[in-house]
């Protein structure tokens, strides 16, 4: 686990999701057909942006999953580990609740 790793500002350090290596059918996908997921987990945020004098927090918080966009923020790599940093702005969706709420029953 990362742990002297802080983004700044309004920036959020994310570690991909990776998708399932089998389709539907039983093919293996190789690794250099695959896209990169748009889905990941937050790993470290930081303190907010700052505007007129104030700081304002962000929305998401550690371990919260994520989507964003194909092509947003910068890929780094970290101790081996493959992470992407981006803007809070680039975040598309909070995943945790809408997918409960879409599956959940009445």
């Amino acid at each position: 686990m990362i742990t002297n790793i802080t983004p700044l500002h309004d920036r959020v350090l994310v570690r991909r999701l990776e998708e399932k290596e089998t389709a539907k059918g039983g093919i293996i996908i190789p690794d250099t057909a695959k896209e990169k997921p748009h889905e990941g987990e937050v790993i470290a945020i930081g303190a907010g942006k700052m505007e007129k004098g104030h700081r304002i927090p962000l929305d998401v918080k550690v371990g919260d999953r994520i989507l964003f966009g194909k092509y947003t923020g910068n890929d780094i790599k970290i101790d081996d580990q493959e992470y992407l940093i981006l803007r809070e702005d680039e975040i598309l969706v909070k995943v945790g609740g809408i997918a409960k709420a879409a599956s959940g029953k009445k």
